[in-house]
């Protein structure tokens, strides 16, 4: 049977009052009595109902999580920095997985509003430069979307540098005809991407729209399938940049079944530096984003918004890439 406050109160033949406000650590009852109260309290086992005090409060130590995919080691990785720092801040987290659609994510962002969640992390399914998440109104933070929305804070890896990087490496492999393979592409990130990708090439004096650029999903298939098309085209290709990693193995998947060598006849880069990518048999040269750090830190900056209420500071926070070389690409010449 479980004990409340009425219970404790009827032991000591003291006001329903005295016990909550010894219980919620408040004035207006004496030393003497609230340690009677707190000893009786634990000897009758009490514990607090916190939906009820949440109700009372307006919080309810909850935090949503909403992401498109979380059997990508990305999103799992980012969402496994949330929770451990969540668990440090007392907090719960509700997560929601959207399968990249839009309209889960809608009916999630209206669930967890009803659950009285005090803020959400959200990686939206479709980007949209002028979206304004209008429904939601508790404090929220977007994890790389476009940087328009001035209602809110969001966190990003600079993607445009991490593209940049990518095509820098391979030109300094010596690969001249490199095609681009990326994810969806009205996917903000993914644009980031491609446009420091052009970047380097007007860099080095090369026309970016000489070389060949794919669209399709962030899945392996989608890489797979890609690759095969532009293999079996007249384009010729000795290196890919791929939009992420998953779409990275798909790459190197068709090149193993079509017999071409790697990184000899073709260099393959990836962007996330997944634990896949380091594995033995696929050493994969990637661009390193700091996948724990992105969920460290979205999550403490969520918490120090709720914390400060209509004081709260909108955010922009830009964390840095790395290049890591492994076996899919050639010695710089």
């Amino acid at each position: 049977m479980t004990v409340t406050i009425k219970d404790i109160a009827k032991e000591l033949n003291v006001s329903y009052s005295a016990v909550s406000r010894a219980l919620n650590e408040k004035p207006g009852v004496s030393e003497k009595t609230k340690k009677r109260i707190l000893a009786t309290a634990e000897r009758m086992g009490y514990r607090p109902n916190s939906l009820a005090r949440g109700l009372v409060n307006k919080i309810s130590n909850t935090l949503g999580v909403i992401i498109p995919d979380i059997l990508n080691p990305f999103f799992a990785e980012i969402t496994k920095g949330i929770m451990e720092t969540a668990n440090n801040f007392g907090y719960d987290i509700l997560l929601c997985v959207t399968g990249w659609e839009v309209k889960k994510e809608k009916e999630y962002i209206k669930t967890l509003q009803e659950k009285r969640v005090d803020g959400i992390i959200l990686k939206s399914s479709k980007d949209k430069k002028n979206e304004r998440f209008e429904d939601i109104k508790v404090p929220y933070i977007l994890l790389e979307s476009w940087p328009t929305n001035s209602k809110c804070s969001y966190i990003e890896v600079d993607n445009e540098k991490g593209g940049y990087m990518a095509a820098i490496h391979l030109l300094d492999c010596g690969y001249k005809n490199i095609a681009f393979i990326g994810g969806k592409k009205e996917s903000y990130s993914n644009r980031q991407r491609l446009e420091g990708f052009q970047r380097a090439f007007k860099e080095r004096h090369k026309d970016p729209e000489n070389f060949s650029v794919f669209f399709g999903n962030f899945g392996m298939s989608s890489g797979y399938e890609l690759a095969r098309k532009l293999f079996n085209s007249r384009n010729k290709v000795d290196a890919i940049f791929a939009g992420n990693d998953i779409i990275a193995l798909g790459v190197l998947q068709c090149a193993n079944e079509l017999g071409i060598k790697i990184p000899d006849e073709l260099g393959v880069i990836g962007f996330d530096n997944i634990s896949y990518a380091r594995l033995p048999q696929i050493q994969l040269t990637t661009i390193h984003q700091p996948k724990y750090a992105l969920g460290k830190i979205v999550l403490e900056t969520l918490v120090d918004e709720i914390r400060a209420k209509e004081n709260r500071i909108i955010k922009r926070i830009t964390l840095e890439p790395d290049l890591i070389v492994r076996k899919t690409t050639k010695k710089t010449v």
